[in-house]
């Protein structure tokens, strides 16, 4: 029993009840199931992001994403550049107190690859409705292949606290066809 401390100090020699050794047995065997399934959904599921991160600095970042809403520009919406860079090529994201920079507009089924960083805090990049999360740190460039597969429009929501006009701190994503 576990109520009762065991007879002998030396417990670890006492013989496993059978009742007790099939549960360490399913325990452990369904741990092995669920370790080998992360390594498989990592490459099968395709819903984990493999993603790269290269130190830079927020100023060179910010020049970046500045070059590339320049070069892009399609239209303004509310007061931001909505920008539609050509498919296959780098698309610059740069969340700032209290916003993500600039809108983008991207093509169906075409593959980006979307540079996320910070000029100012830690925030959070989480795209909905499909549940991509990336950190993303100031001084760091956080690189994310994405391949739109509906068109739509998509919200990005910072998920980690950056202030007092983080409840504010949204951004979008088109996808056109």
């Amino acid at each position: 029993m576990a109520i009762t401390p065991p007879s002998q100090r030396n417990w670890w020699k006492e013989p496993i009840a059978k009742v007790e050794l099939s549960w360490i047995i399913i325990a452990f065997t369904w741990g092995l199931v669920m370790f080998f399934m992360m390594i498989y959904w990592h490459g099968a599921g395709e819903q984990n992001l493999s993603n790269e991160a290269y130190k830079i600095r927020p100023e060179q970042f910010a020049a970046k994403t500045e070059a590339m809403i320049e070069a892009h520009t399609v239209r303004t919406e509310s007061g931001f550049p909505v920008v539609r860079p050509p498919a296959g090529s780098d698309v610059y994201l740069t969340g700032r107190l209290y916003n993500w920079w600039p809108i983008l507009e991207l093509e169906k089924d075409q593959t980006y690859r979307l540079h996320l960083s910070s000029t100012d805090v830690q925030h959070g990049f989480s795209l909905q409705p499909v549940n991509i999360n990336v950190q993303v740190h100031p001084g760091y460039d956080m690189v994310v292949t994405i391949k739109p597969d509906r068109a739509g429009e998509y919200g990005i929501v910072c998920n980690e606290f950056c202030g007092i006009g983080h409840h504010l701190m949204v951004g979008k994503i088109y996808v056109v066809e």
